[in-house]
C-alpha cells in the first residue's frame, strides 16, 4: 500500500498532447486554446457568459471588484474556508464579516449570513463546500430583500447541480478554480460566470491590465493595432497553456464525477452509523464531490489524524477558520465553527483511487474507533453546539 493524500490531480498523456499543440502555435498567452476552453465551459454549464483567469482568488477578486466592491464596503463570508475566499475581500479594502456554517453539510448558514447584513453590506459569498452547493434560493432571496449581491465561491463546485440547474447557469456571479486538486484542472486557472454581455466585457478588459483590446485580438483583429487603456485592471489573463489542459480536462468532468461519487458512497456506507463520526449531508445525484470530510467526535480528530498518518493515510484539515487568523482576526466569536474546526479531517478522495483503498482507509478508522474507551467515542456530544443544529 502506497501513501494515501487527500487529494491529487487526474493527467496524463492526453493533456501532454494539447499543451504541445500550443508549443507548435507559438502563441502561449492569452489567445485561442482560451476562447476554445471559456466556450466548453458555456457549453457544459448550459448558461452564463464565461471569463477565464488564471486562478479561482483572482476570480473572486476580479467578480467582486467588478461590481464595486471597495474601501468601507462589508462581504459576508463563512469563516470555514480556505483563505482565498477572503483575501480577494481585502485585496479591495473591503471588510470581511465572517459569518457561521450549518452543521450538516460546512455551508453557509443563510439565517446567521442574513443576520449580519448591515447599510454597508454589498455583496455575500457563499462558498460551496465540498461540492455541496449552498442554499441558493435561500441567498438570491436576500438579493431582493438587501439589494446585496451575491458572489459565489464555487472553487469546490464546478459540476455540481442545484435543484437540477448546474452551478454557474443560475445566480449573480459563479467562480470557479481549476487549480490543480480541483474537479477539473488548467494547472492553475479560474473562470468568472455572469449573464451580462457588458459586465463580462468589463472583466476581459479587467484581466489584461484595463486595455480594451488584448494582445490576441490585435495580432488577429483588423484595424488598429494600438491599444487604450480604459479600466483599472490587473494581469489575471488565462494562457493558452492552462486552457489546453482545461479543453482536455472538461471532456473527463463528467467520468470524473461519476468516480468520486462511487468512493464518496463507498465511505458513507461504511461509515454511517460509526460511533464517534459525523458525516456530512450529501445529495449525490447533484454533488460533484471535490473532497470528503467527516467530523470525528468527542475530541478524537487530532489522535485520528495520528492513527491514520502511521498506516500512510495523510489526512488533511480544510479549513482553519479565517476569523481565527493573525491577518484577519474576527471582530466575533464563532462557536459553531470553532467546534467545527476540532473535529473536522479531510480522508483521502481522488479519482486515482480504488475501492480497495478507500476499504484501507475505513479500516483503519474503524480499528482506531474500536480500540477507543467507548464513553470517550460519544464524549459530551449533549453539549455540543451542532447538536442543536442537527
Amino acid at each position: 500500500m502506497t501513501s494515501l493524500y487527500p487529494s491529487k490531480p487526474s493527467v496524463g498523456a492526453e493533456e501532454l498532447a494539447m499543451v504541445q499543440e500550443v508549443f507548435d502555435s507559438s502563441w502561449l498567452g492569452l489567445g485561442s486554446f482560451v476562447g476554445r476552453f471559456e466556450s466548453e465551459i458555456e457549453k457544459y454549464i448550459g448558461g452564463g457568459i464565461a471569463v477565464a483567469v488564471n486562478t479561482g482568488t483572482s476570480a473572486l477578486h476580479l467578480a467582486l471588484e467588478s461590481i464595486g466592491v471597495g474601501k468601507g464596503d462589508e462581504v459576508i463570508v463563512p469563516s470555514l474556508t480556505f483563505c482565498a475566499s477572503v483575501q480577494a475581500i481585502t485585496a479591495l479594502g473591503a471588510k470581511p464579516v465572517f459569518c457561521e456554517v450549518s452543521c450538516d453539510d460546512l455551508c453557509i448558514d443563510v439565517e446567521d449570513a442574513a443576520s449580519r447584513i448591515s447599510p454597508r453590506t454589498k455583496a455575500i459569498v457563499p462558498v460551496h463546500y465540498c461540492g455541496i452547493v449552498s442554499r441558493m434560493d435561500e441567498l438570491l432571496a436576500l438579493k431582493k430583500i438587501y439589494g446585496v449581491r451575491i458572489v459565489e465561491d464555487a472553487a469546490h463546485a464546478f459540476g455540481s447541480t442545484y435543484k437540477d440547474r448546474p452551478v454557474g447557469s443560475f445566480g449573480d456571479i459563479c467562480c470557479f478554480s481549476f487549480d490543480p486538486i480541483k474537479n477539473i484542472t488548467c494547472g492553475e486557472g479560474g473562470a468568472i460566470i455572469v449573464h451580462d454581455e457588458n459586465h463580462a466585457e468589463l472583466i476581459r478588459r479587467k484581466r489584461v491590465l484595463g486595455i480594451d483590446k488584448d494582445g490576441w485580438m490585435r495580432h488577429t483583429g483588423k484595424g488598429r493595432k494600438e491599444y487604450d487603456v480604459t479600466a483599472q485592471g490587473f494581469r489575471y489573463h488565462m494562457s493558452n497553456i492552462n486552457a489546453a489542459i482545461g479543453l482536455v480536462q472538461i471532456k473527463k468532468a463528467d467520468e470524473f464525477r461519476q468516480k468520486k461519487v462511487e468512493l464518496v458512497s463507498q465511505y458513507n456506507r461504511r461509515l454511517s452509523g460509526l460511533n464517534g463520526l459525523a458525516l456530512l449531508k450529501w445529495n449525490l445525484s447533484e454533488n460533484f464531490p471535490f473532497a470528503y470530510v467527516v467530523r470525528a467526535r468527542g475530541g478524537h480528530r487530532d489522535n485520528l489524524k495520528k492513527h491514520l498518518s502511521k498506516r500512510g493515510i495523510h489526512a488533511g484539515l480544510n479549513y482553519i477558520p479565517n476569523h481565527m487568523q493573525s491577518f484577519f482576526k474576527g471582530d466575533s466569536a464563532l462557536p459553531v465553527t470553532e467546534q467545527l474546526f476540532k473535529e473536522i479531517i479531510t480522508l483521502p478522495l481522488y479519482c486515482e483511487l480504488e475501492a480497495e483503498d478507500v476499504g484501507y482507509v475505513i479500516n483503519s478508522i474503524e480499528e482506531y474507533f474500536n480500540g477507543c474507551d467507548s464513553e470517550k467515542t460519544i464524549l459530551a456530544a449533549k453539549e455540543a453546539v451542532c447538536d442543536e443544529q442537527t
